[in-house]
């Protein structure tokens, strides 16, 4: 997942952006444990947003994956973000670009789960208009377990994110889903978000999502979740995505 902080518009603007769905384990916030197959690529051209009464806010951008070892997932994601608080005027500009490494250290063959950390970097923002302005630090685990056409995997963890009026945090996510084609998965999602700045609150929704395989290289992803908590921030979300893999 992936934040994009307006830096001059307070905290309702930073919370409102802190986190747009995606989609860790696309295309749900929630994340599962598998990692990139072993010198295979997964890139996702994504777009998301997310708003409420205080405004709305967005980004586009890539989401590169690749498999650089076995049980080893390389990323970056690189954001172009924008953000409309109410009654202002509309900023974009390059987000925070991410880097992370997703390593599974459980197998489901072994243990009956699958379960990885995928700890994730978000780089001080070179705009001056969207992003944050400092560094923070994501530390996840997240587990996963099969049976049949069904599949349900979550998890959590905390973000390190010191500076200007951001807080660190604690969020989590649990999704349930099925293969109804050979080709076709639908899921629902429950997650949660803790306050991020001074003067923000929590904010829970739920979401359904949707996986299509229109090729062996080709997929179509598909999420929209609504705001049960806080909806002045979170009334909804959406995210769509192309995945290539290769």
């Amino acid at each position: 997942m992936f934040r994009v902080l307006t830096r001059n518009l307070g905290w309702v603007v930073a919370s409102l952006l802190a986190v747009l769905p995606a989609h860790a384990g696309p295309p749900y916030v929630a994340d599962d444990p598998q990692p990139t197959d072993f010198r295979h690529y997964e890139i996702y051209f994504f777009a998301s947003s997310q708003g409420g009464s205080a405004g709305n806010g967005g980004a586009a951008g890539i989401d590169f994956n690749y498999g650089g070892a076995p049980d080893l997932q390389l990323t970056t994601v690189l954001p172009v973000a924008y953000g409309h608080p109410a009654g202002r005027r509309a900023v974009s500009g390059l987000g925070n670009i991410e880097l992370a490494a997703k390593y599974r250290f459980l197998h489901q063959s072994d243990w009956g789960w699958d379960v990885a950390v995928f700890p994730r970097i978000f780089l001080r923002s070179t705009s001056g208009q969207v992003g944050n302005q400092h560094a923070s630090y994501l530390l996840p685990v997240w587990l996963q377990r099969d049976w049949g056409n069904w599949s349900t995997f979550g998890g959590g963890g905390c973000e390190l994110n010191r500076g200007d009026d951001s807080r660190s945090f604690c969020q989590w996510a649990w999704a349930l889903a099925r293969q109804f084609t050979p080709d076709l998965q639908i899921g629902a999602e429950l997650q949660h978000q803790g306050a991020d700045a001074a003067g923000a609150r929590p904010s829970t929704g739920i979401g359904l999502g949707l996986h299509f395989d229109a090729t062996p290289n080709l997929h179509l992803l598909g999420y929209a979740s609504r705001g049960v908590q806080n909806t002045t921030i979170n009334r909804y979300s959406t995210y769509a995505a192309l995945l290539l893999t290769f």
